[in-house]
């Protein structure tokens, strides 16, 4: 076949995601003080940021190297895979936080560890099962006028993915806008108990939902674009269009380890630890909540 540039940019940009997300993964299995539930809700994040970037390599290496149908479709299975349990890590961090707030007494307790595995465990659940249809029969090989615009996933495929983007966004929305009021609230709570200007209040609840504000445009500013794109386009789509909307959504999992993970103090604590060698996996850590993140 000849190199598609396209293909070289994703292909790159797989490589730089597996990077950064191999480093927040060590950083949090070999640090027995990150296993709180917010550290492994960015773990699964992480893990699912990072096969996606193998798949994108690996698709690259096979479609160039190794042409097969069945390779094709274990890669394909792997990016869905891997893309929809890092979508749902989002979501499933957004809810971490929200209950954090409502609950905060509580939230250091096993029934937190206890949610936070069962969340896990739907997540990448249903991850599973979505990127195992293809290679269970759910594909376009024999019918190619059933394709979408990602071959070999079917249209109808597709549109399921499509859907269950903007449901997860949707919850994303109304979470966080729940977090917005909630942190507001706090705010001016702690600004009249502490006898505080009315200035102080809003400057906190700007820097929050600023935040959000961040997160929020970053995730749909990458994934809007495709996910919009799915449910217009067929298999007689120009390819360009494909790439031009996949690639902005791969760069979420290139920053979502920026946002999630080297922002938080105790893993960038750990990285200069490591970087000095002087990193003690028993190193002790302030308690932080989910919110702090």
């Amino acid at each position: 076949l000849a190199l598609n540039p396209w293909d070289v940019v994703l292909c790159i940009s797989g490589t730089i995601i597996s990077c950064e997300n191999a480093i927040v993964v060590v950083v949090i299995f070999y640090t027995p003080a990150f296993r709180a539930p917010m550290f492994l809700l960015i773990g699964s994040l992480a893990t699912a940021d990072l096969l996606a970037g193998l798949g994108l390599v690996l698709h690259f290496a096979f479609v160039y190297f190794i042409p097969s149908e069945a390779v094709s479709l274990l890669t394909v299975g792997l990016l869905v895979t891997s893309f929809t349990a890092s979508v749902s890590s989002l979501l499933t961090i957004t809810i971490d936080r929200y209950l954090s707030l409502c609950n905060a007494l509580t939230y250091y307790s096993a029934r937190t560890v206890t949610r936070t595995y069962i969340m896990l465990i739907l997540t990448w659940g249903a991850s599973i099962c979505y990127g195992l249809l293809p290679i269970m029969g759910w594909n376009c090989l024999k019918e190619p006028s059933t394709c979408s615009i990602v071959k070999p996933l079917t249209k109808n495929h597709l549109i399921i993915l499509s859907v269950s983007f903007f449901l997860v966004f949707a919850a994303m929305l109304q979470l966080y806008a729940q977090i917005c009021r909630i942190v507001s609230r706090h705010a001016h709570q702690i600004a009249i108990q502490r006898h505080l200007l009315p200035s102080s209040h809003y400057v906190t609840t700007r820097k929050g939902i600023a935040t959000l504000a961040v997160i929020l445009g970053t995730f749909a500013s990458c994934w809007l674009p495709f996910a919009v794109y799915c449910l217009l386009g067929d298999y007689s789509s120009p390819a360009l269009y494909t790439y031009a909307t996949l690639l902005p959504a791969t760069y979420n999992s290139m920053l979502n380890p920026l946002i999630y993970a080297f922002r938080n103090q105790e893993i960038q604590k750990v990285l200069w630890a490591v970087c000095c060698g002087c990193f003690s996996p028993t190193m002790p850590f302030r308690s932080r909540s989910p919110s702090d993140v």
